[in-house]
């Protein structure tokens, strides 16, 4: 057998492999791309290891260490993305960015509209007044520094 055969077709393999990583919006569907890549790198040393007609087999040998790494990050790799999944709704990787963005701006609060003033009129009698930029007069109070003199 030629060693061409092999290795146009893993050659071909990591092409279809980067173009899926490349343009997918799916993040299964990337994680499937690499699993090709990562077969066309296989293909490749176990190829190369029959056409060298090496003894030790070394190519088959970090073809199984391969193998395994692959199944690992495929099998944490599916864990993240349905974890992202039921937090998210999608997983769609371009939304996840811009859903991550969006997130952190509607949960910090709206201090532009809170006024000073009514931080001062909401102290109450037994000596705590609120922090200043929040809105309620309930969390965040802290004790008022008595001067003694």
């Amino acid at each position: 057998m030629h060693l061409a055969y092999p290795a146009v077709l893993a050659a071909l393999l990591f092409c279809v492999g980067l173009y899926g990583v490349l343009a997918r919006r799916n993040a299964i569907l990337v994680l499937m791309s690499v699993e090709l890549m990562l077969n066309a790198v296989n293909l490749n040393l176990v190829a190369f290891d029959v056409w060298l007609r090496d003894t030790l087999h070394s190519g088959q040998a970090l073809t199984l260490f391969t193998i395994a790494i692959a199944a690992a990050e495929i099998g944490i790799g599916l864990a993240i993305v349905l974890a992202v999944y039921r937090n998210r709704g999608t997983s769609d990787i371009d939304r996840l960015r811009d859903t991550a963005e969006t997130d952190e701006a509607e949960k910090l609060p709206d201090t532009a509209e809170t006024d000073p003033a009514d931080a001062d009129a909401d102290a109450d009698a037994d000596g705590t007044e609120p922090t200043p930029g929040r809105a309620d007069g309930k969390t965040g109070k802290t004790k008022k520094a008595e001067a003694t003199t």
